[in-house]
């Protein structure tokens, strides 16, 4: 008690901006210290053979350089005995170590298995003989081994569990599956497949050696589209997050339509509707598909439509005066708020109807 009490003393009456300058120092050289130490061992774990790159290495340096910087603050800034306190700390031990059990028993079981390279990252296996986890070994830290199966699902099992039950190697997962949803219509689905197909295995051969190809294959039809999946098969199976990436890069600018290809579309549409029409009935209808928001969202304001020929002059000068001024007002400034009062100019809107009127 009287020991506690120099120590609270000693504290009260020590110089506060000294200790403050002090603290502040040790912590920062700490952090750079613990930087630079978990940086390096990453590398070393990456180039050498006698460890795995987990994570439960890269901890334990974290955890003992900030012991070290925090027994340094206690010492060389508040005048206390660290090795007493480790004393008194050894003495409570026994009541530490049971009420943090299972937390030790991880532990001591993640670094057993590590340094016995037992588990490492990229493995296969199977905890339990009999409807065991199986699943891809992505990383073991200091309490959980984390794991992906063949669905994509994720799954963290304590690390006693590996010490505690038996452990299967499986054969090694190379296969990559890659969810997809196509908005393309259905006449242009094999060509989608074929485009998402050849762009995919450019990609990924970047990655990894191919040992079977990409594939597409539809299996649903839903709301935003047609619904399949992309798999193909590779060499190196630490490569598979990066071939999926590659993949799934490669593959975006064929999941969505793009605006050409749907206003060309609802020309195609409305040429089969309106065969025997006239032309500027049917230049109407083409203006009033592309003024729809489901197909020009978020596209702005459109230019209006200029007569080109005699029957669309004369149905023009037929037009009352108050829908010229309503639509020249939809037009003008204030259909929105500080925007210019020229109308945007829309080339895919004037090549869409040069395209119909050189069908007719």
């Amino acid at each position: 008690m009287e020991q506690d009490l120099s120590i609270f003393e000693k504290f009260v009456r020590s110089d506060w901006a000294g200790t403050v300058v002090g603290v502040v120092a040790i912590v920062f050289l700490t952090l750079v210290v613990s930087r630079i130490a978990t940086t390096a061992i990453r590398r070393l774990l990456k180039k050498t053979t006698l460890l795995p790159a987990s994570s439960i290495f890269v901890n334990l340096v974290r955890a003992l350089v900030w012991i070290i910087g925090i027994s340094c603050v206690l010492s060389i800034c508040f005048n206390v005995n660290v090795s007493a306190i480790i004393t008194a700390l050894g003495v409570g031990g026994i009541a530490v170590s049971l009420g943090m059990q299972d937390t030790i028993s991880n532990l001591i079981g993640g670094f057993q298995v590590s340094v016995a390279r037992i588990v490492k990252p990229g493995d296969n296996i199977q905890v339990g003989t009999l409807s065991g986890i199986k699943g891809r070994v992505t990383d073991v830290t200091l309490r959980y081994t984390h794991m992906v199966n063949g669905d994509g699902d994720r799954i963290v099992i304590p690390n006693s569990m590996l010490n505690s039950n038996a452990i299967v190697h499986l054969d090694p997962i190379c296969e990559v599956n890659v969810p997809v949803v196509v908005t393309y219509n259905e006449e242009r689905l094999t060509w989608v497949a074929h485009h998402m197909e050849d762009a995919a295995a450019k990609a990924v051969a970047r990655v990894s050696k191919l040992k079977k190809g990409p594939q597409v294959q539809f299996s649903s039809v839903n709301e935003h589209g047609f619904a399949g999946v992309l798999f193909f098969t590779i060499s190196d199976p630490a490569r598979i997050d990066d071939a999926a990436d590659a993949a799934i890069r490669a593959i975006a600018p064929y999941v969505h339509a793009h605006p050409v290809e749907q206003m060309m579309d609802v020309m195609e549409s409305l040429q089969v509707q309106a065969h025997n029409a006239p032309v500027p009935q049917v230049l109407k209808a083409v203006d009033h598909e592309l003024a729809s928001d489901a197909l020009l969202e978020g596209t702005g304001a459109m230019e209006p439509v200029v007569p080109t020929n005699a029957a669309e002059k004369a149905s023009a000068a037929q037009q009352p005066a108050g829908a010229k001024n309503a639509s020249a007002q939809e037009t003008g400034p204030d259909a929105g708020e500080g925007e210019d009062s020229t109308p945007a100019k829309k080339p895919h809107h004037r090549r869409l109807r040069r395209l119909f009127e050189k069908e007719q």
